[in-house]
């Protein structure tokens, strides 16, 4: 939680005090699911966005409760072993004292100044002098450490009850946000049963709807019956049988998920292994398609990860959504609010149609691998749609080709678009793999080296004796033993 709090303040690019967050904690006995995301305002309806193609991307309409500082709260109580405010002092004394902006940072803050300068209290709190600071900078915050110290203090009750939950509610109100009183107070996160999925021997784990993890169990349940091992590592037929698969997986994702009580369909039915087997036989292994929505029948961001010498182990993801979020920073708190709003449909008829007092379609998932009961792997892969994409590409190299979590963590990745229709590719994957890939129907879009689009994996693997950790060059992270 520590590390937690003090990325929000290090970090608020990805993610801040005004984020969501997601939890999968294994207490050295069994796994336990947290789920901190916010619901829409109460007073939010279809109406209210009449006229629009899609909810607003940034703005006070597309700010949803906060759930982050909720779940550092319920973590900590229920299995914290330090004061919860001892847990909120690195981050005090970087908002308070400043902290260097790291480069990835720094590239990442200066690109998103254009569409957040509009916002008057992001450009104070965000853009000092009208631009992002550079690389090496050192960069304060000191309303975020008073606004951190009332947090601790209360164990997250100002944010949901007092002083800071008034705050945010005049902001809204003199904006003409939605978000009011009783929208925070009856905020609470929810514990809930990691859904998981057989692959190759293990068990992989993630958080049940409102999230994408589903994804990524119906896409390796569908590579379950493809033998990787045998096409080999990055050839062209794995690689097409891995975006097929994930496409079909997405198409199921994007047209059922939503708030688990609007979702038609129970989740777990789209794990049933007929159902996999099903929308497996689909794959054309000469050419790339773009499928449908399946319909299963009953029979059935940032990211860290730690672990102690106990055997306790957490893969914990937290996000502001896009970038900063919503562009809406409350003055004179540091509080950067997310815009989990627009990932709402305004579709009729559909599960995640928006409305009051509903839980948004949530894209940032943290995973857990388990073997014959015992955990395996503690991992995540920040980065929007990347998420569920990310977490296949790392079980294919885990399972079936028994690769090292660095060497996994460090391969050229591919990344499906959110439109779905182009395919974009990393560099490293050998040209005639891709002139294969292309003439099977891919459309292939070039990324740069220093591209963010393919996410970043943090990963601690349960050894025998030990734990080994992995983190990716993409980023900033970083793995410490301590």
């Amino acid at each position: 939680m520590a590390a937690a709090i003090a990325a929000t303040v290090v970090e608020p690019v990805a993610n801040g005090i005004g984020g969501d967050a997601f939890a999968i904690l294994w207490d050295g006995k069994r796994l336990h699911g947290l789920n901190g995301s916010g619901r829409s305002p109460a007073a939010w309806s279809e109406q209210r966005f009449v006229g629009q193609n899609t909810t607003p991307q940034t703005g006070w309409d597309s700010v949803t409760v906060p759930g982050a500082v909720s779940a550092w709260s319920e973590l900590s109580r229920r299995f914290g072993k330090l004061p919860f405010e001892q847990l909120f002092k690195p981050a005090i004394e970087y908002a308070r004292n400043g902290f260097p902006v790291s480069p990835t940072i720094a590239r990442q803050w200066a690109a998103q100044t254009e569409l957040l300068s509009k916002y008057p209290d992001f450009a104070a709190g965000f853009l000092r002098g009208g631009c992002a600071p550079k690389a090496g900078e050192l960069f304060s915050f000191p309303e975020q450490a008073r606004t951190l110290e009332q947090i601790a203090s209360s164990h997250g009750e100002s944010f949901y009850r007092g002083e800071l939950a008034a705050l945010m509610v005049a902001d809204a109100q003199s904006h003409g946000g939605a978000l009011c009183r009783e929208d925070l107070a009856t905020h609470q996160p929810f514990w809930v049963e990691p859904i998981q999925h057989g692959y190759r021997g293990y068990t992989v784990h993630e958080i049940p709807p409102n999230g994408q993890g589903l994804g990524a169990l119906i896409a390796l349940g569908i590579l379950e019956h493809m033998d990787l091992k045998t096409l080999g590592v990055d050839t062209a037929d794995s690689i097409h049988v891995q975006i097929e698969a994930t496409k079909l997986a997405f198409a199921d994702v994007y047209a059922y998920v939503a708030d688990p009580s609007a979702m038609q369909v129970d989740c777990r039915e789209f794990l049933n292994r007929k159902y996999l087997a099903q929308r497996a036989r689909m794959i054309d292994m000469r050419r790339a398609q773009w499928p449908g929505k399946g319909m299963p029948r009953s029979e059935g961001t940032v990211y860290l990860t730690a672990a102690d010498a106990n055997g306790m182990m957490v893969s914990f993801i937290q996000s502001n959504y896009r970038g900063f979020g919503s562009g809406i920073v409350v003055p004179g708190t540091g509080i950067s609010l997310n815009n989990r709003g627009s990932g709402f449909s305004l579709q009729v008829g559909h599960p995640n149609l928006v409305a009051g007092g509903k839980l948004p379609f949530h894209t940032i998932i943290p995973g857990f691998v388990t073997r014959d009961g015992q955990p395996v792997m503690s991992f995540g892969v920040m980065g929007a749609n990347m998420q569920p994409q990310g977490h296949v590409q790392l079980l294919v190299r885990l399972a079936d080709h028994r690769q090292n979590m660095q060497a996994a963590a460090d391969a050229p990745r591919w990344k499906i678009t959110e439109d779905q229709k182009e395919v974009m590719i990393e560099p490293g994957f050998d040209p005639a793999v891709l002139d294969e890939l292309s003439a099977r129907g891919h459309r292939l879009v070039s990324a740069p080296r220093d591209s963010t689009e393919f996410g970043a994996a943090q990963i601690i693997q349960r050894l025998d004796d030990c734990y080994l950790a992995a983190s990716e060059r993409r980023r900033d992270g970083q793995a410490v033993g301590f």
